[in-house]
């Protein structure tokens, strides 16, 4: 395994595979947990070459948000990446990715406006912009995202299909640690106390999913189901819980295919999130 932190170092070797192979891509912020191998696994069995980006992005957090203190542990990352197959980890700079004079942004419109875009203002516009310039720059042929950051993979779908960009886009069900939380490398922000009543999200999404199995079909309902049960937990405090499709992520009064629960937590100052598709 190679790790690469120049662009044109990255261009140069991957251009000796393109003729004959196939390459996946997993992006990711680093910190690895078993849900961003889970992905690496998944960009293996789908490519012959897998490139894993190891980039915590400044632009998609705000002014007050975690990026000072974002976890990081490259070693074992590296040692991690390497265990899975991976073939080349591309570990650039902030000089590397914005160099000075950098005035350039990819925005998808409407949908990052909506859920996390409500009280993230412009984390989508980053998100979009780093994930564009990753796309140009290794060029794959598979790029693999997890089901955790939903709204996220809906708009980079969008995305690729709005720029017609020729890619393979992978969506890969959320990674749950055994008691249900769905798994995020800030999880470990949690006290113990924090992480112990967390497990409250995941439970109502379950118990949502399984009212629709019976026969429940007002979003309205749901919600509040979710709402009460995420209440019972005296540490939460609720950002947001919607019930959305998955087209265009608007709000729908009667769940059918397509339909999902997103809902964003504060555990102190730790933000979860997580959902469940209930259509």
């Amino acid at each position: 395994m190679k790790v690469i932190k120049k662009i044109d170092e990255l261009r140069r070797e991957l251009k000796q595979y393109r003729n004959d192979k196939t390459i996946g891509f997993v992006p990711t912020m680093g910190y690895f947990h078993e849900g961003h191998l889970s992905l690496m696994d998944r960009a293996k069995a789908e490519t012959d070459i897998v490139v894993v980006s190891l980039y915590v992005n400044p632009t998609q957090f705000g002014p007050n948000e975690d990026l000072a203190v974002y976890p990081r542990d490259f070693e074992c990352d590296e040692q991690l990446a390497k265990e899975h197959g991976v073939d080349i980890i591309f570990y650039p700079d902030n000089d590397e990715m914005y160099p000075d004079g950098y005035k350039t942004y990819v925005y998808t419109e409407e949908l990052s406006k909506k859920l996390c875009g409500k009280s993230r203002e412009n984390h989508f516009k980053g998100v979009t912009t780093i994930i564009s310039k990753l796309f140009n720059i290794v060029q794959p042929d598979v790029a693999v995202f997890g089901q955790k950051d939903h709204q996220q993979a809906i708009i980079l779908e969008r995305m690729v299909e709005d720029l017609n960009i020729p890619i393979k886009m992978i969506i890969a069900p959320i990674i749950r640690e055994k008691d249900g939380l769905a798994m995020s490398s800030r999880n470990k922000y949690l006290s113990h106390e924090e992480r112990k009543q967390s497990v409250i999200l995941s439970l109502s999404l379950k118990a949502a999913k399984e009212s629709v199995k019976k026969g429940e079909t007002s979003a309205e309902i749901i919600k509040q189901q979710i709402t009460s049960q995420i209440n019972t937990s005296s540490l939460a405090k609720i950002d947001y819980i919607e019930i959305v499709n998955s087209k265009d992520l608007i709000d729908v009064k009667i769940i059918e295919k397509g339909t999902f629960a997103a809902v964003a937590v504060y555990y102190g100052k730790t933000r979860l999130i997580d959902n469940v598709v209930l259509g």
